[in-house]
C-alpha cells in the first residue's frame, strides 16, 4: 500500500530539486542566490510540476477535492521561498508532511480506552458497508485483537440475509472460542442485535459485536434497515467496513452511510493487495472520521493499527 503514491511524491522533490534557480525578476537577485547556494521556485515552473503531482494523486485514487487542497497547500507552503540547494529535497518532504497533517489533524478514537472507561458494559460495536468488502473476516480479527488484550466478546450474527453468513460468522466465533448470538435466516437483525446486547449483559462481557449485511450505499430500503438497527443496539462505535482496492467509489459509500448511521471510524480491507493508498486519505477527509485500522491479509492477526503518523511514515518512505 502507498507504494504508487509514495513514488510519486519522490518524483516531485527530484523535479523540483532539478528546476533552474530563480530569485526573483532581478538579476542580482538571482546571482546573490546562485551564490549563497539558495533556491526560490518561481511560480511558472512549481505550476508545472504540481500540475503533473495532481493527477498523479488522482491516479493514485486521492479524491480530487484532495488532491486540490493538497496542491493547493504545498504551493503556499513551497513558493516564493528561499532554501539551500541542498537543503531543498528535505524542505519539500516537511512541507507535504505538514500538509498531510492538516488534512488528517482529527480526534481519533482510543478503542481500549473506549471499551475500559465504559461503565454500563457492554461495550457495542456495529459494523457497517457494502457487500464485499470482508466485513464478516474483519469482525473475527478485532474479536481476535480484543481477545488478545483481556477483553470478553460476544458476537451477533445480523446479517440474516446472505447464504452462508451466519454459517461464516459460527466458524469464525468457534475457533475464536467466542459466543456467536443468531436467529434464523431471514429473521429481523435488529432482533438478534438486541438479544446479543441483552446476553452479553447478563454475563457480564466486554464487548459485542454486530454484523449487518452487505448493502449498496443506493438502496435507500437496506439503509433505513440499517438505522433501525442502530436505533435499536444504540452503538457505542460505528465502523464503516471499506475495500482499499475500490479506490474513490469507497469514499463515496463511507459519506452515504455517514449520513445514514453516523461513522465514527473506518476499517480498510485488503490493504495489502497493491491498494494505491489514496483512499485512506480521501475517505478521512470527505467524513472527517479516522481510519482505525488496516487489514492486510487473511488470518486473524492481519489486522494493523493505522495513524497519521504511520501513513506520513509510509507515504514519505
Amino acid at each position: 500500500m502507498f507504494a504508487s503514491l509514495r513514488a510519486k511524491i519522490g518524483e516531485l522533490t527530484r523535479r523540483l530539486s532539478r528546476e533552474e534557480t530563480q530569485a526573483g525578476p532581478g538579476m542580482t537577485d538571482r546571482a546573490m542566490a546562485l551564490l549563497r547556494g539558495e533556491v526560490v521556485l518561481d511560480e511558472r515552473k512549481i505550476e508545472k510540476v504540481l500540475g503533473e503531482f495532481e493527477l498523479a494523486l488522482l491516479e493514485s485514487d486521492v479524491a480530487l477535492d484532495v488532491a486540490e487542497e493538497i496542491v493547493s497547500d504545498l504551493k503556499r507552503r513551497l513558493l516564493g521561498k528561499k532554501f539551500r540547494r541542498s537543503e531543498l529535497e528535505q524542505a519539500i518532504r516537511a512541507s507535504l508532511e505538514m500538509t498531510l497533517r492538516k488534512i488528517l489533524d482529527m480526534p481519533g478514537v482510543d478503542l481500549e480506552e473506549a471499551i475500559r472507561s465504559k461503565e454500563d458494559k457492554p461495550f457495542v460495536i456495529l459494523f457497517v458497508g457494502v457487500n464485499g468488502t470482508g466485513k464478516t473476516t474483519t469482525i473475527a480479527k478485532l474479536a481476535k485483537r480484543l481477545l488478545d488484550r483481556g477483553f470478553s466478546c460476544v458476537i451477533a450474527a445480523g446479517d440474516t440475509y446472505r447464504a452462508g453468513a451466519i454459517e461464516q460468522l459460527e466458524r469464525h466465533a468457534s475457533r475464536l472460542g467466542v459466543k456467536l448470538i443468531k436467529h434464523a435466516r431471514g429473521s429481523d437483525p435488529a432482533a438478534v442485535a438486541y438479544d446479543a446486547i441483552e446476553h452479553a449483559r447478563a454475563r457480564g462481557k466486554d464487548v459485542v459485536l454486530i454484523d449487518t449485511a452487505g448493502r449498496m450505499e443506493t438502496n435507500v430500503n437496506l439503509l433505513e434497515e440499517m438505522k433501525k438497527i442502530a436505533r435499536v443496539a444504540k452503538p457505542d462505535l460505528v465502523l464503516f467496513v471499506g475495500d482499499a482496492l475500490t479506490g474513490n467509489a469507497a469514499v463515496e459509500q463511507a459519506e452515504r452511510f455517514h449520513g445514514a448511521v453516523e461513522i465514527d471510524g473506518v476499517i480498510l480491507t485488503k490493504a495489502d493487495a497493491d491498494a494505491k493508498g489514496g483512499s485512506a486519505i480521501s475517505i478521512a477527509h470527505a467524513i472527517r472520521r479516522p481510519v482505525l485500522f488496516l487489514g492486510t491479509g487473511q488470518s486473524y492477526d492481519d489486522l494493523i493499527e493505522f495513524s497519521a503518523d504511520w501513513l506520513i511514515r509510509e507515504v514519505l518512505g
